[in-house]
């Protein structure tokens, strides 16, 4: 598993305590930043999905 998937995968988790929490305080601020975590690791997630499909891809793990 690549290290930008990794790394998604806490930023959308991180993205959506800071959004949940902004919530709960009405922190706008706060809320705002979460889901800009939230998107950034979403990015980043998809970067590292596609990074381990090339890698497969060069490795013949795709081919039957």
């Amino acid at each position: 598993m690549d290290k930008d998937r990794l790394k998604g995968m806490g930023n959308k988790i991180k993205g959506e305590v800071k959004k949940s929490a902004g919530e709960m305080t009405g922190n706008e601020r706060m809320e705002a930043e979460g889901h800009k975590d939230k998107a950034k690791g979403h990015v980043q997630e998809k970067v590292g999905e596609t990074k381990d499909a090339a890698r497969d891809m060069v490795d013949g793990k795709d081919r039957v």
